[in-house]
């Protein structure tokens, strides 16, 4: 369950940091287009602009979304370790015995 979220964290930052370069790309455009003439391409800056705009709030969001629920997770965590500590420090054994068998095999 754990590795899920994990994989479920590493994953939504990944989108976040992709979202940002995206958003970044698109202002450069915005700003390397910024002397071209046309009533079309103005309308389509004013619309690029917006969205841009949209997208930035809702990243914004979502990443505060994430670092919540990544505190939510934490705080779980420590509450099963303070609440099961001899079963988290036989999992914790366990885990190092068979990440110490696999490498003593190479």
């Amino acid at each position: 369950m754990s590795d899920l979220i994990d994989q479920n964290t590493v994953t939504k930052e990944k989108l976040v940091t992709d979202l940002k370069v995206v958003i970044a790309d698109a202002e450069e455009l915005l700003r390397v287009t910024a002397n071209q003439a046309g009533e079309k391409v103005g309308e389509l800056r004013v619309r690029m602009q917006e969205n841009l705009t949209s997208a930035r709030h809702k990243l914004a969001d979502a990443e505060a979304a994430l670092k919540e629920k990544s505190r939510e997770v934490a705080r779980a965590t420590d509450d099963y370790v303070h609440e099961h500590p001899w079963k988290s420090i036989g999992v914790a054994a366990g885990v190092g015995l068979l990440v110490g068998l696999l490498i003593g095999r190479r």
